[in-house]
Protein backbone atom coordinates (compact mmCIF):
# COMPACT_ATOMS: atom_id res chain seq x y z
CA UNK A 1 0.00 0.00 0.00
CA UNK A 2 1.51 3.62 -0.86
CA UNK A 3 2.35 5.73 1.85
CA UNK A 4 2.64 9.73 1.71
CA UNK A 5 6.25 9.00 1.81
CA UNK A 6 6.21 7.13 -1.65
CA UNK A 7 4.36 9.98 -2.84
CA UNK A 8 6.67 12.47 -2.10
CA UNK A 9 9.72 10.22 -3.26
CA UNK A 10 7.88 9.93 -6.78
CA UNK A 11 7.09 13.50 -7.13
CA UNK A 12 10.23 15.37 -5.69
CA UNK A 13 8.00 17.31 -3.08
CA UNK A 14 8.73 17.33 0.35
CA UNK A 15 6.40 15.52 2.80
CA UNK A 16 5.03 18.76 4.06
CA UNK A 17 4.06 19.96 1.00
CA UNK A 18 2.02 16.65 0.01
CA UNK A 19 -0.11 16.60 3.26
CA UNK A 20 -0.68 20.30 2.73
CA UNK A 21 -2.15 19.02 -0.73
CA UNK A 22 -3.98 15.81 0.63
CA UNK A 23 -5.36 18.00 3.44
CA UNK A 24 -6.75 20.71 0.40
CA UNK A 25 -4.40 23.64 2.11
CA UNK A 26 -5.23 26.43 0.11
CA UNK A 27 -1.23 27.87 0.29
CA UNK A 28 -0.17 25.31 -2.52
CA UNK A 29 0.14 26.33 -6.38
CA UNK A 30 -2.55 24.60 -8.91
CA UNK A 31 0.59 23.17 -10.95
CA UNK A 32 1.87 21.55 -7.14
CA UNK A 33 -1.25 20.27 -6.37
CA UNK A 34 -1.66 18.33 -10.18
CA UNK A 35 1.25 16.71 -10.05
CA UNK A 36 0.86 15.57 -6.66
CA UNK A 37 -3.33 14.13 -7.04
CA UNK A 38 -1.94 12.72 -10.07
CA UNK A 39 0.84 10.53 -7.66
CA UNK A 40 -1.81 9.54 -5.57
CA UNK A 41 -4.23 8.46 -8.33
CA UNK A 42 -1.32 6.50 -10.22
CA UNK A 43 0.09 5.40 -6.55
CA UNK A 44 -3.38 4.17 -5.59
CA UNK A 45 -2.96 6.13 -2.20
CA UNK A 46 -5.59 5.84 0.83
CA UNK A 47 -5.46 8.04 3.77
CA UNK A 48 -5.16 5.92 7.01
CA UNK A 49 -8.11 6.43 8.93
CA UNK A 50 -6.38 7.17 12.35
CA UNK A 51 -4.15 9.78 10.30
CA UNK A 52 -7.66 11.35 8.95
CA UNK A 53 -9.14 11.43 12.19
CA UNK A 54 -5.76 13.24 13.95
CA UNK A 55 -5.94 15.91 10.98
CA UNK A 56 -9.40 16.66 10.72
CA UNK A 57 -10.72 16.00 14.37
CA UNK A 58 -12.94 13.87 12.96
CA UNK A 59 -14.15 10.24 13.16
CA UNK A 60 -15.85 10.52 9.64
CA UNK A 61 -18.79 7.91 11.18
CA UNK A 62 -22.32 8.79 11.61
CA UNK A 63 -23.99 6.07 13.85
CA UNK A 64 -27.09 4.74 12.60
CA UNK A 65 -30.21 3.62 15.05
CA UNK A 66 -33.67 2.22 14.03
CA UNK A 67 -36.44 1.85 16.29
CA UNK A 68 -39.67 0.21 15.56
CA UNK A 69 -41.57 -2.46 17.85
CA UNK A 70 -42.27 -4.78 14.08
CA UNK A 71 -38.74 -6.34 14.54
CA UNK A 72 -38.18 -5.48 10.39
CA UNK A 73 -36.20 -2.78 10.75
CA UNK A 74 -34.57 -2.53 7.44
CA UNK A 75 -35.90 -5.46 6.06
CA UNK A 76 -38.79 -3.16 5.25
CA UNK A 77 -38.72 -1.32 1.90
CA UNK A 78 -39.30 2.31 2.99
CA UNK A 79 -36.99 2.10 5.81
CA UNK A 80 -34.28 0.65 3.15
CA UNK A 81 -34.96 2.80 0.69
CA UNK A 82 -34.79 6.00 3.11
CA UNK A 83 -30.90 4.63 4.62
CA UNK A 84 -29.74 4.01 1.24
CA UNK A 85 -30.55 7.56 0.24
CA UNK A 86 -29.17 8.54 3.49
CA UNK A 87 -25.77 6.59 2.53
CA UNK A 88 -25.01 7.83 -0.97
CA UNK A 89 -25.22 11.36 0.53
CA UNK A 90 -23.36 10.81 3.70
CA UNK A 91 -20.68 9.04 1.46
CA UNK A 92 -20.25 11.72 -1.20
CA UNK A 93 -19.11 13.80 2.16
CA UNK A 94 -16.72 11.55 3.33
CA UNK A 95 -18.92 9.47 6.25
CA UNK A 96 -18.95 5.84 6.74
CA UNK A 97 -22.04 4.84 8.80
CA UNK A 98 -21.95 2.99 11.85
CA UNK A 99 -25.30 0.51 12.83
CA UNK A 100 -25.54 0.75 15.96
CA UNK A 101 -26.32 -2.20 18.71
CA UNK A 102 -27.55 -1.89 22.08
CA UNK A 103 -24.54 -3.62 23.41
CA UNK A 104 -21.06 -2.62 23.87
CA UNK A 105 -18.60 -6.50 23.75
CA UNK A 106 -21.26 -8.44 25.56
CA UNK A 107 -22.71 -5.43 27.95
CA UNK A 108 -26.25 -4.46 27.36
CA UNK A 109 -25.51 -0.15 27.22
CA UNK A 110 -27.85 2.62 26.37
CA UNK A 111 -27.43 4.07 22.56
CA UNK A 112 -25.73 6.92 23.55
CA UNK A 113 -23.08 5.44 25.84
CA UNK A 114 -22.23 3.30 22.55
CA UNK A 115 -21.94 6.06 20.57
CA UNK A 116 -19.76 7.94 22.81
CA UNK A 117 -17.57 4.84 23.01
CA UNK A 118 -17.46 4.43 19.55
CA UNK A 119 -16.45 8.39 18.87
CA UNK A 120 -19.10 9.47 16.17
CA UNK A 121 -19.65 12.50 14.65
CA UNK A 122 -23.05 12.31 14.72
CA UNK A 123 -26.33 10.13 14.44
CA UNK A 124 -29.68 9.61 12.25
CA UNK A 125 -32.23 8.04 14.53
CA UNK A 126 -35.46 6.68 12.50
CA UNK A 127 -37.91 5.85 14.93
CA UNK A 128 -41.49 5.85 14.72
CA UNK A 129 -41.98 4.70 18.11
CA UNK A 130 -43.34 7.30 20.56
CA UNK A 131 -41.90 8.70 23.84
CA UNK A 132 -38.92 6.33 23.72
CA UNK A 133 -36.33 7.21 26.90
CA UNK A 134 -33.09 6.18 25.32
CA UNK A 135 -33.26 8.23 21.88
CA UNK A 136 -34.50 10.84 23.60
CA UNK A 137 -31.59 10.59 25.39
CA UNK A 138 -29.49 10.30 22.62
CA UNK A 139 -31.28 13.54 21.55
CA UNK A 140 -30.71 15.54 24.79
CA UNK A 141 -26.65 14.83 24.22
CA UNK A 142 -24.57 16.88 22.40
CA UNK A 143 -24.29 15.01 19.12
CA UNK A 144 -25.30 16.34 16.62
CA UNK A 145 -28.65 13.86 15.48
CA UNK A 146 -31.33 14.06 13.07
CA UNK A 147 -34.42 12.13 13.62
CA UNK A 148 -36.35 10.31 10.43
CA UNK A 149 -40.17 9.56 10.59
CA UNK A 150 -41.19 11.71 13.39
CA UNK A 151 -42.08 14.86 13.79
CA UNK A 152 -41.22 15.71 17.45
CA UNK A 153 -40.05 18.99 19.35
CA UNK A 154 -36.27 20.05 20.54
CA UNK A 155 -34.57 18.26 17.68
CA UNK A 156 -34.18 18.05 13.80
CA UNK A 157 -35.97 16.16 12.38
CA UNK A 158 -37.00 15.07 8.67
CA UNK A 159 -40.65 13.49 8.18
CA UNK A 160 -43.47 12.76 4.98
CA UNK A 161 -46.77 15.01 4.72
CA UNK A 162 -48.54 12.43 6.25
CA UNK A 163 -51.81 14.34 7.48
CA UNK A 164 -51.89 15.36 3.30
CA UNK A 165 -51.20 12.23 2.42
CA UNK A 166 -54.64 10.46 3.77
CA UNK A 167 -56.00 13.69 2.39
CA UNK A 168 -55.14 12.93 -1.11
CA UNK A 169 -56.06 9.08 -0.63
CA UNK A 170 -59.54 10.00 0.42
CA UNK A 171 -60.20 12.35 -1.88
CA UNK A 172 -58.96 10.51 -4.46
CA UNK A 173 -61.29 7.96 -3.49
CA UNK A 174 -64.44 9.99 -2.96
CA UNK A 175 -63.91 11.44 -6.44
CA UNK A 176 -64.11 7.57 -7.52
CA UNK A 177 -67.92 8.20 -6.12
CA UNK A 178 -67.04 6.11 -2.99
CA UNK A 179 -68.67 6.84 0.27
CA UNK A 180 -68.47 3.58 2.19
CA UNK A 181 -64.26 3.66 2.90
CA UNK A 182 -62.62 2.24 5.75
CA UNK A 183 -59.12 2.53 6.65
CA UNK A 184 -56.67 -0.17 7.89
CA UNK A 185 -54.62 1.99 10.39
CA UNK A 186 -51.07 1.81 12.07
CA UNK A 187 -50.60 1.17 15.58
CA UNK A 188 -51.29 4.30 17.44
CA UNK A 189 -47.95 3.74 19.49
CA UNK A 190 -46.29 4.87 15.65
CA UNK A 191 -46.43 8.38 14.92
CA UNK A 192 -47.21 7.69 11.20
CA UNK A 193 -50.29 5.25 12.16
CA UNK A 194 -51.97 8.30 14.77
CA UNK A 195 -51.31 10.79 12.02
CA UNK A 196 -52.14 8.88 8.96
CA UNK A 197 -55.66 8.05 10.60
CA UNK A 198 -56.06 11.69 12.08
CA UNK A 199 -55.73 12.23 8.46
CA UNK A 200 -58.20 9.64 7.39
CA UNK A 201 -61.16 11.17 9.65
CA UNK A 202 -60.39 14.75 8.86
CA UNK A 203 -60.94 14.27 5.26
CA UNK A 204 -64.00 11.87 5.72
CA UNK A 205 -65.53 14.88 7.85
CA UNK A 206 -64.56 17.48 5.03
CA UNK A 207 -66.45 15.40 2.51
CA UNK A 208 -69.46 14.72 4.53
CA UNK A 209 -68.53 11.09 4.89
CA UNK A 210 -69.20 9.15 8.62
CA UNK A 211 -67.15 6.75 9.36
CA UNK A 212 -69.28 3.33 10.81
CA UNK A 213 -68.36 0.91 13.82
CA UNK A 214 -66.25 -1.40 12.04
CA UNK A 215 -64.56 0.65 9.11
CA UNK A 216 -61.60 1.57 10.95
CA UNK A 217 -59.34 -1.51 11.71
CA UNK A 218 -55.87 -1.53 13.40
CA UNK A 219 -53.25 -2.74 11.25
CA UNK A 220 -50.82 -2.67 14.00
CA UNK A 221 -47.19 -2.32 13.26
CA UNK A 222 -47.08 -2.23 9.05
CA UNK A 223 -46.65 -5.41 8.48
CA UNK A 224 -47.94 -8.27 6.09
CA UNK A 225 -49.65 -9.93 8.31
CA UNK A 226 -51.14 -7.16 10.57
CA UNK A 227 -52.88 -5.88 6.99
CA UNK A 228 -54.01 -9.40 6.10
CA UNK A 229 -56.01 -9.88 8.97
CA UNK A 230 -57.33 -6.36 9.51
CA UNK A 231 -58.64 -6.77 5.95
CA UNK A 232 -60.54 -10.23 6.97
CA UNK A 233 -62.49 -8.15 9.37
CA UNK A 234 -63.28 -5.58 6.48
CA UNK A 235 -64.55 -8.02 4.68
CA UNK A 236 -66.79 -9.65 7.57
CA UNK A 237 -68.58 -6.55 7.78
CA UNK A 238 -72.63 -6.62 7.04
CA UNK A 239 -72.05 -3.19 4.98
CA UNK A 240 -68.82 -4.32 3.44
CA UNK A 241 -67.01 -0.89 2.42
CA UNK A 242 -66.28 -0.14 -1.49
CA UNK A 243 -62.82 1.24 -0.86
CA UNK A 244 -60.13 0.89 1.68
CA UNK A 245 -57.68 3.26 2.50
CA UNK A 246 -54.32 1.33 4.19
CA UNK A 247 -52.00 3.27 6.28
CA UNK A 248 -49.26 1.03 4.67
CA UNK A 249 -48.20 -0.64 1.51
CA UNK A 250 -47.01 -3.99 2.87
CA UNK A 251 -50.45 -3.81 4.62
CA UNK A 252 -52.26 -3.31 1.33
CA UNK A 253 -50.66 -5.82 -0.48
CA UNK A 254 -51.90 -7.97 2.51
CA UNK A 255 -55.20 -6.74 2.13
CA UNK A 256 -55.36 -7.66 -1.35
CA UNK A 257 -54.80 -10.93 -0.55
CA UNK A 258 -57.12 -11.75 1.14
CA UNK A 259 -59.43 -10.02 -0.25
CA UNK A 260 -58.80 -12.50 -3.59
CA UNK A 261 -58.62 -15.51 -0.77
CA UNK A 262 -62.22 -14.64 0.33
CA UNK A 263 -63.88 -14.72 -3.29
CA UNK A 264 -63.45 -11.30 -4.04
CA UNK A 265 -61.77 -9.26 -6.70
CA UNK A 266 -59.60 -5.73 -6.49
CA UNK A 267 -60.79 -3.23 -7.61
CA UNK A 268 -63.89 -4.64 -8.88
CA UNK A 269 -65.38 -5.52 -5.86
CA UNK A 270 -63.23 -3.59 -3.46
CA UNK A 271 -60.66 -0.89 -4.24
CA UNK A 272 -57.54 -0.74 -2.07
CA UNK A 273 -55.37 2.27 -1.74
CA UNK A 274 -51.74 2.35 0.16
CA UNK A 275 -48.94 4.59 1.14
CA UNK A 276 -45.40 4.55 0.77
CA UNK A 277 -45.23 3.98 -3.09
CA UNK A 278 -42.39 0.47 -2.07
CA UNK A 279 -40.56 -0.69 -5.37
CA UNK A 280 -43.16 -3.95 -5.10
CA UNK A 281 -46.12 -2.01 -5.43
CA UNK A 282 -45.77 -1.41 -9.27
CA UNK A 283 -45.41 -5.03 -10.13
CA UNK A 284 -48.13 -7.04 -7.68
CA UNK A 285 -51.44 -7.37 -9.32
CA UNK A 286 -53.43 -5.45 -9.54
CA UNK A 287 -50.70 -2.64 -9.59
CA UNK A 288 -51.03 -0.53 -6.39
CA UNK A 289 -52.61 2.58 -6.41
CA UNK A 290 -50.96 4.45 -3.29
CA UNK A 291 -49.62 7.69 -1.82
CA UNK A 292 -45.83 8.15 -2.46
CA UNK A 293 -42.81 9.44 0.14
CA UNK A 294 -40.29 10.88 -1.49
CA UNK A 295 -37.76 8.52 0.14
CA UNK A 296 -35.02 9.83 -2.03
CA UNK A 297 -34.99 13.55 -0.63
CA UNK A 298 -36.14 12.05 3.09
CA UNK A 299 -32.45 10.42 2.97
CA UNK A 300 -30.84 13.49 0.94
CA UNK A 301 -32.36 16.09 3.47
CA UNK A 302 -31.75 14.03 6.60
CA UNK A 303 -27.67 13.96 5.66
CA UNK A 304 -27.42 17.48 4.72
CA UNK A 305 -29.14 18.89 7.93
CA UNK A 306 -26.69 16.07 9.66
CA UNK A 307 -23.04 16.65 8.01
CA UNK A 308 -24.52 20.53 8.45
CA UNK A 309 -24.76 20.24 12.21
CA UNK A 310 -21.32 18.46 12.26
CA UNK A 311 -19.40 20.77 10.36
CA UNK A 312 -20.85 23.65 12.19
CA UNK A 313 -20.35 22.17 15.78
CA UNK A 314 -23.61 22.70 16.88
CA UNK A 315 -26.57 20.73 16.85
CA UNK A 316 -29.69 22.51 15.38
CA UNK A 317 -33.54 22.27 15.61
CA UNK A 318 -35.22 21.86 12.20
CA UNK A 319 -38.36 20.69 11.51
CA UNK A 320 -38.84 19.14 7.32
CA UNK A 321 -41.72 17.66 5.75
CA UNK A 322 -41.41 16.31 2.66
CA UNK A 323 -44.21 16.40 0.01
CA UNK A 324 -46.30 13.22 -0.79
CA UNK A 325 -47.70 12.72 -4.15
CA UNK A 326 -51.00 10.50 -5.38
CA UNK A 327 -49.52 7.54 -7.66
CA UNK A 328 -52.86 5.84 -9.50
CA UNK A 329 -52.18 2.80 -10.89
CA UNK A 330 -54.82 -0.09 -11.43
CA UNK A 331 -56.21 -0.93 -7.23
CA UNK A 332 -59.16 1.42 -7.51
CA UNK A 333 -61.99 1.74 -9.78
CA UNK A 334 -65.35 4.25 -10.04
CA UNK A 335 -68.35 3.45 -8.83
Amino acid sequence: MATIYDIAKKTGYSISTVSKVLNNRSDVGEKTKKIINQAVEELGYFPSSSARTLSTKKSWTIGVVFVEDSGIGMEHPFFNAVIESFKKNAEKEGYDLLFASSKIGKESKPYLDHFMYRGVDGVVVVCSTLNTPDIEKLMESDIPSVVIDLDTRGVSVVFSDNLHGSELAVGYLYSLGHRKIAHIAGSEELYVGVQRLKGFTQAMEKHGLSVPKGYVVDGGYFTYDGGKKAMEKLIKQKDRPTAVYVAGDLMAIAAIDAIKENGLNVPEDISIIGFDDIQMARYITPALTTIRQDTKLIGKTAANMLIDQINNKKKQFMSVKIPVSLVERDSCRPI
